[in-house]
């Protein structure tokens, strides 16, 4: 099994972001409602990355099962409702921080990374790529998945334990579930 501890992650440019995290958790008093909500949306945000990396076969074929047939990034999306979670669990100051990540995230890192992962995905996969993103939202999901006809309906893959693991999302769950246990720590203690 990988390491689930990615260190590109452990990086010293996250540090301000994981102490502000931490004291949040320890020191601020969320109300209750706020509290819940978020836990249920970060719970919704690792649920939706776990669909979305045990379909995920990097650099092997176009994935187009599981969330991928209904939005192009489960993961981004994912991360975007774990992060919205914890604001919540933090209250006002993390909803102000939510704010400024979501300006930043919007401007700035998605459309970059959208115009480089698509680039490179149209480079491998060509048309089927192309006609996939054209029917696919990046990062809203359809309730029902378009019909994925011809070339771009590729291989229906079912979950895999196994393509969750490689795709390192046990760090992730590590990670958030440390976050989970300082609130209920704290929520316990309050």
């Amino acid at each position: 099994m990988r390491n689930p501890v990615r260190l590109k992650n452990l990086k010293l440019r996250f540090l301000p972001v994981l102490l502000a995290a931490v004291l949040g958790l320890v020191w601020l008093q969320p109300l209750p409602v706020a509290r819940d909500l978020g836990l249920v949306l970060i719970a919704a945000g690792l649920l939706l990355r776990a669909w979305g990396a045990g379909h995920l076969v990097k650099r092997e074929q176009l994935t187009v099962s599981g969330p991928y047939a209904h939005l192009r990034h489960p993961l981004y999306a994912g991360t975007l409702w774990i992060c919205t979670g914890f604001a919540l669990v933090l209250g006002v100051p993390g909803l102000g921080l939510l704010a400024a990540t979501l300006v930043w995230f919007f401007a700035s890192y998605f459309p970059h990374k959208e115009r480089v992962e698509s680039d490179r995905l149209e480079e491998i996969y060509g048309g089927a790529y192309a006609s996939y993103r054209a029917r696919i939202r990046p990062l809203w999901p359809a309730l029902r998945a378009p019909s994925l006809a011809g070339d771009m309906a590729g291989e229906r893959l079912r979950w895999s334990a196994a393509r969750y693991a490689d795709n390192n999302e046990l760090g992730t769950l590590l990670g958030v579930a440390s976050g989970i246990a300082l609130v209920l720590l704290r929520a316990a203690n309050g």
